[in-house]
């Protein structure tokens, strides 16, 4: 058991992984997922770890491949979700005067951040409650609630930009206009 201990003492490298996680993500967030994958990946390959190696390399290896296949796959989703939207555009391209506002109203929405995008989403499309929406992003109530109001004043910012003079605002579903 002491053997094993000493072969594979991983809390010693914890400061090690967090250094270099906080400097490939630059978010303490993200650092500290990108750590707790690298533990778990790390301890599924613990057969693979070589008598007599530097544990130190090895655990800094995955945690760059696990950051690297992390940052692959965000942008593989990044390129899905830009040709799925020119597709969905193209498919709006109607003279009718309500396809050319929704094709719109689908442009603003589909530029919000994730994060205020996917909160208003859940509340205002899904019918999810503010419990029931913050559970499922896994973020506190109030946090969602700030990402709604932001996401709610950014559509209506981005709906007075492109909106013409003397045509009718639009109304955010649950939220109030003038309220940002």
């Amino acid at each position: 058991m002491g053997r094993l201990k000493s072969r594979f003492d991983i809390v010693g490298q914890l400061g090690h992984l967090r250094r270099y996680a906080r400097t490939l993500t630059r978010d303490g967030a993200d650092a500290e997922d990108l750590v707790h994958e690298t533990l778990l990946r790390a301890y599924e390959r613990r057969n693979g770890f070589r008598a007599g190696g530097n544990l130190r390399a090895w655990l800094l290896s995955i945690l760059h491949n696990t950051y690297i296949d992390g940052f692959r796959a965000r942008r593989a989703e990044a390129r899905r979700v830009a040709q799925a939207a020119l597709v969905a555009e193209t498919q709006f391209e109607a003279p009718q005067e309500h396809s050319v506002r929704f094709a719109q109203l689908r442009r603003t929405f589909l530029s919000l951040p994730e994060g205020q995008r996917a909160a208003l989403h859940l509340v205002a499309i899904e019918g999810l409650s503010y419990e029931q929406a913050a559970s499922t992003l896994g973020i506190p109530t109030g946090t969602l609630m700030s990402r709604l109001g932001r996401a709610r004043a950014n559509l209506r910012a981005m709906e007075d930009k492109e909106r013409p003079i003397g045509s009718e605002h639009l109304r955010i579903v649950g939220g109030r206009d003038g309220w940002v």
